[in-house]
């Protein structure tokens, strides 16, 4: 299955039982349907009702970012996976606090363990990162203390801001970077963390749509209107795997540097050009394979996400205690 990222401004239609893109300077392309897992949009796109309706009815979610690249939204088709036995359980389990704490914690122990898996890595390559990796040791062991949504979130909030603190050695590039920041991103760095998280959770949510899993109903997020927020949970263990070591990997190949930003008026945002080479080689990393060490066969980084979830909805249902994603090579 394919993701289509669509830069162009045009027209997105329906052409008998194909989708198609329309633009001035390149006239009329088919996107083959059969083979279409999402569509992102990054230009200026009109549509209608007819196209959208098709690309509900052929499960195609479509995900929207506006002229600085930042993501705005996604189109969420009519859930046909449904299961009002599994929805009752999300939500039983979203209000028990000891269960909805099990869970959370779960994902914060997978999720720190997995950047620590980052940083022995780049320790084993000459990079001097043995004192971070000791502070990141002594909060998992306060992580198994936390009893309590605000605990674990705050524990969370620490083993990040350890971790961000040992970018500038991993990072080969002379970069500008203290803390994460957010809303909006201040600096080339906490710019491109802003974009490739936000891909994160586009991902999360097309495989969560392929489960009976209702993604408004999360565990480690309060559960708001509005936004999807089991993406935001679900997407804490595979930030480390997928973006992180993607983020490294262009910085210190050098196939994104301080050229491929502008600068707003308070903000920093990916010029076109760079938000291309970021998607090309993340579309890459989401088709790789690893063994699995369960199932014994070949499974992608994008599969490895629904596994996540097919996890999670065994503990909800009873049937197997959850454990998160953990590296194992």
């Amino acid at each position: 299955m394919e993701n289509y990222y669509l830069f162009a401004n045009g027209e997105l239609k329906r052409k008998d039982n194909n989708i198609s893109i329309i633009t001035e300077d390149k006239g009329t392309k088919d996107l083959k349907i059969e083979v279409m897992n999402d569509i992102y949009l990054f230009g200026e796109i009109s549509t209608n009702t007819k196209c959208i309706n098709y690309l509900g009815q052929m499960k195609v979610p479509v995900h929207f970012f506006n002229y600085y690249g930042f993501y705005t939204g996604s189109f969420y088709p009519k859930e046909t996976n449904v299961s009002g036995n599994l929805l009752i359980k999300q939500v039983e389990y979203y209000t028990d606090n000891e269960k909805r704490s099990e869970i959370a914690k779960e994902f914060i122990e997978s999720a720190a363990f997995n950047i620590y898996r980052n940083l022995r890595y780049y320790n084993g390559r000459g990079k001097d990162l043995e004192n971070v990796m000791g502070q990141i040791k002594g909060l998992q062991k306060e992580l198994s203390k936390a009893e309590n949504i605000n605990e674990i979130m705050g524990v969370e909030g620490n083993i990040r801001k350890v971790y961000y603190s040992a970018w500038k050695e991993i990072i080969n590039q002379e970069i500008d970077f203290e803390k994460r920041v957010k809303r909006p991103p201040d600096n080339m760095i906490n710019t491109l963390i802003s974009f490739v998280n936000s891909l994160i959770y586009t991902t999360c949510l097309s495989e969560i749509y392929k489960t009976q899993l209702n993604p408004t109903i999360s565990y480690l997020h309060s559960a708001g209107e509005r936004r999807f927020s089991l993406c935001l949970d679900v997407a804490e263990i595979f930030k480390p795997l997928i973006g992180d070591r993607l983020i490294f990997s262009l910085l210190n190949k050098n196939m994104i540097t301080e050229k491929d930003f502008e600068k707003g008026s308070n903000f920093y945002y990916l010029k076109e050009n760079g938000r291309k080479k970021i998607l090309k080689e993340y579309d890459e990393r989401l088709k790789q394979t690893i063994k699995h060490k369960d199932l014994g066969r070949e499974v992608s980084y994008s599969y490895l996400i629904r596994l996540e979830c097919y996890k999670l909805i065994k503990h909800i249902l009873g049937d197997k205690k959850y454990e998160g994603f953990k590296m194992w090579w």
